[in-house]
């Protein structure tokens, strides 16, 4: 059958319009795709920027709480430095005093216990005195007592006048009778065969010493014993307060460490979700602007 002119014309012209459909169609297909596409990124670009900023707002929260709680523990361990530096200098300030009471308690002791020793030497020596003994050596303890450095001067006035009386001059021989050989016992002194003894006043005072530096001596014994404990007591509690403050200020100062830590790791993940966020907030315009052009060229 013959074809005619006109109807080839159409048969082509109905193809090109089958085409032209399938074309179009395409299109529609790929558009379809396409603003498929740019919806579900857009959606999720748009979730990633709101959790970004979630995450920005805990990360800035995190790091003005970690600044306040460093600054804390900056003043709270500059203040346990002060408290261990003070404590520090009261035990060695105690001990510097400790160190001279305990050196004047030593000499004054020594000097009790030799007044103390003299004392009850010079009273027995003149409690067992004998007549026919040397008054020199007899009395050299009782003399000795006048360089005592706690004898009252008025025991020492006392003393040397009992010495001036207990050791005399020689007295002058007596003339020979004439016509008499001088014995034996005109020519010997009196005093050499010692005194009449009549120290009893000088022993009931220097008895009376004896008591009261005994006494004395142990009054400062007990206060000694007392400076003693006290002192060790106070170092006690100042090794104990400076111990553990030092231990605290050791855990603050660890705390610090790590939440400055912390804070420099929050800063270093708030730098970089700012950045991740203002990128996808850049890729999102960027994005919604090519697919607005897209659907007006499409719809054009």
């Amino acid at each position: 059958e013959t074809v005619t002119t006109v109807q080839k014309v159409l048969q082509l012209m109905e193809g090109m319009l089958a085409k032209g459909k399938s074309e179009k169609h395409d299109e529609q297909v790929q558009f379809a795709a396409y603003k498929q596409f740019c919806d579900d990124t857009s959606v999720e670009k748009q979730r990633s920027i709101s959790e970004a900023g979630e995450a920005i707002d805990v990360l800035k929260a995190d790091i003005e709480k970690a600044t306040a709680v460093a600054g804390k523990l900056t003043k709270e361990i500059a203040a346990a430095d002060e408290d261990i530096s003070v404590w520090t200098g009261d035990k060695a300030a105690a001990t510097k005093v400790r160190e001279l009471e305990k050196n004047d308690y030593d000499a004054l002791h020594k000097d009790y216990s030799e007044s103390v020793d003299a004392l009850q030497r010079a009273i027995s020596v003149l409690k067992k005195q004998a007549h026919d003994r040397s008054q020199a050596t007899s009395l050299a303890q009782v003399s000795a007592l006048r360089d005592l450095r706690l004898m009252p001067a008025s025991a020492k006035a006392k003393i040397q006048a009992f010495l001036q009386v207990a050791e005399p001059g020689p007295a002058p021989a007596p003339a020979p009778v004439e016509g008499e050989a001088p014995s034996g016992l005109d020519v010997a002194a009196p005093e050499a065969y010692g005194y009449e003894f009549q120290s009893s006043g000088v022993v009931e005072m220097l008895e009376k010493l004896l008591d009261k530096f005994v006494e004395e001596r142990t009054a400062i014994e007990k206060s000694e014993l007392n400076s003693k404990h006290a002192y060790e007591m106070l170092m006690q509690d100042l090794t104990a307060q400076i111990t553990q403050t030092t231990q605290d200020r050791e855990d603050k100062a660890a705390t610090k460490a790590k939440t400055l830590q912390s804070k420099a790791d929050a800063e270093g993940d708030l730098k970089e979700t700012t950045s991740t966020m203002k990128a996808d907030q850049t890729y999102l315009d960027d994005l919604v602007a090519t697919c607005e052009q897209k659907a007006t060229d499409f719809e054009s």
